[in-house]
């Protein structure tokens, strides 16, 4: 059955909203109520030690929400209910008055995007014929991207708690849209046991190496991401281009960049998606990866705000060609149509896991940074870098996708 745009924006509305939450809680709202809540000199190591714990807690998540679906043979009651829950942890999360509480709603918040995620991360192979997943990718690609687009505007204009309020109103209209296209009658039911569940993947080679090259990939995005905001505070320190002031705290300068960063990934996504289509994943991939990691040296050697909004928008282009091929590379890759959830929710945990190890660099990124002013944000951009070239060179031996 071919499917028009409406359908494929509705498949991926969910994904929007996913989107929009993860931009602003990741890049503005939680380094913001962190720094807000602890002590200067450990902002960083709090922050560091908030994302690790929380990306614990989340890495069994999509996993096992995806297994139960495919036990089940359910989509929908896993996304709307994981929606509903999303929407109670945001409001917790911005109105937090301690650390400790702000961590209680973080936690929340994982646990409940691994509820619904999990399940409606398997749609795309569930519902979308091969020939037709570079597009469905595509599409997907540039309604997150749109939703960073909103995100990046929403976090530079707005405070914090309307954009909580945002968040959560949007999460809930994106479960709605999304829960429309899936089918009312149940799937097959996979009765395979938990443990034999989780461990088949593991022995398939295509899929070890499409996990591995989404691990790297975002292990060097999240280290870059991650501490942004800070070195917007402790290198750049000012926030002007042409002459002009741009911004005047470090949560609206990393706002604007990433509004640029989503500006160039949707103008690449769905071009990508229809070209991968054509002439396969892998030179997609490989364009993308080392894009990115050849942009992380000039990060480093000029850190002006005018400099970094012109990167900001080469890296978004290249990120949105990653955007649109990595989730058509992993649905072909797949074998078992009664286990796409289960499958799909271990292939998520490439997200989560590098979310623990940049999380995990906070500690370091303080020492080394008091050892020597920016040598810690030295080393940060060039791991990105090159956790970007590796990840984009583990597709080649891949079997299954082209």
């Amino acid at each position: 059955m071919r499917h028009g745009p409406g359908w494929f924006l509705s498949l991926s509305a969910y994904w929007f909203a996913t989107s929009f939450k993860w931009f602003l809680v990741l890049l503005v709202i939680l380094p913001a109520k962190v720094a807000e809540l602890s002590p200067p000199e450990e902002k960083a190591t709090r922050l560091g030690f908030l994302f690790g714990l929380g990306a614990v807690m989340a890495i069994l998540g999509p996993p096992v929400m995806g297994y139960l679906s495919d036990r089940l043979g359910r989509r929908k009651p896993f996304l709307l209910l994981g929606s509903l829950l999303t929407a109670l942890a945001l409001f917790l999360l911005v109105h937090a008055p301690g650390y400790g509480l702000l961590l209680l709603a973080y936690l929340l918040l994982q646990v409940a995007d691994d509820l619904s995620t999990g399940p409606y991360s398997a749609l795309i192979p569930d519902l979308v014929p091969r020939g037709n997943r570079g597009v469905a990718s595509g599409y997907m690609g540039v309604l997150q991207i749109s939703g960073q687009v909103l995100g990046g505007a929403v976090g530079f204009l707005f405070p914090l708690a309307f954009q909580a309020y945002l968040a959560a109103f949007l999460n809930l209209a994106g479960a709605g849209l999304s829960a429309r296209v899936i089918p009312d009658h149940p799937l097959r039911a996979n009765p395979r046991p938990f443990l034999a569940a989780m461990v088949r993947p593991w022995q398939d080679r295509d899929f070890l190496l499409v996990y591995l090259t989404r691990f790297l990939v975002m292990l060097g995005f999240y280290l870059a991401q991650t501490y942004l905001q800070y070195y917007l505070a402790d290198v750049v320190r000012v926030f002007q281009a042409f002459g002009r002031a741009l911004a005047q705290e470090p949560f609206q300068g990393v706002a604007l960049l990433g509004l640029l960063i989503s500006l160039g990934a949707a103008l690449a996504s769905v071009p990508a998606g229809r070209a991968s289509d054509r002439w396969g994943r892998k030179p997609l991939i490989y364009l993308s990866g080392v894009g990115l990691g050849l942009l992380m040296p000039f990060i480093l050697l000029f850190p002006h705000y005018d400099a970094l909004l012109f990167l900001a928008l080469f890296f978004g282009l290249f990120y949105g060609v990653y955007l649109a091929v990595d989730w058509a590379l992993v649905a072909d890759v797949l074998r078992d149509p009664g286990a796409h959830a289960t499958d799909m929710g271990l292939w998520q945990t490439s997200i989560v896991v590098p979310q623990v190890l940049a999380g995990a660099f906070g500690r370091p990124l303080d020492l080394l940074n008091a050892q020597g002013e920016g040598l810690g944000y030295l080393v940060l951009f060039l791991l990105a870098g090159t956790f970007f070239l590796l990840g984009a060179f583990l597709v080649a031996p891949i079997r299954r996708a082209r």
